[in-house]
């Protein structure tokens, strides 16, 4: 692989996604373009402060920031470590993909060798 970004984006970013309670906030996120903490809270059945947490998490790991304006903070999705991360399994993809294909060119090259020639038949009568 080519380009590759440092192991630790990619691992805070999938530690981040893993859990379906941060994906929900970032789907969210996206739809609404930004929204507070106390916003986020009235769409899923969890308190302020696990809201906080799970903003945290996502903050950390790039995926979204929070923007002061008065007294609450507004988030909003920023998605280049997202696209990064979706490009490095694009690459993760076509390595394997490369792999998988090698490995189908020597198994159909081996059936070729070892499968039937004309001389291989039962030997007729005679």
């Amino acid at each position: 692989m080519t380009d590759e970004p440092p192991a630790g984006d990619v691992d805070s970013v999938l530690g981040a996604l893993a859990d379906p309670t941060r994906r929900q906030w970032l789907d969210l996120l996206a739809a609404q373009g930004e929204a507070s903490a106390a916003r986020l809270a009235e769409r899923l059945p969890v308190s302020r402060q696990a809201v906080v947490k799970h903003l945290a998490v996502l903050d950390a790991a790039g995926l979204v920031s929070g923007n002061r304006a008065g007294r609450a903070a507004r988030h909003a999705v920023r998605p280049a470590a997202l696209d990064t991360t979706a490009r490095w399994m694009a690459s993760l993809a076509a390595d394997w993909d490369r792999g998988l294909a090698r490995v189908k060119r020597v198994a159909e090259a081996a059936a070729r060798d070892d499968g039937p020639t004309p001389h291989d038949g039962p030997t007729p009568p005679g």
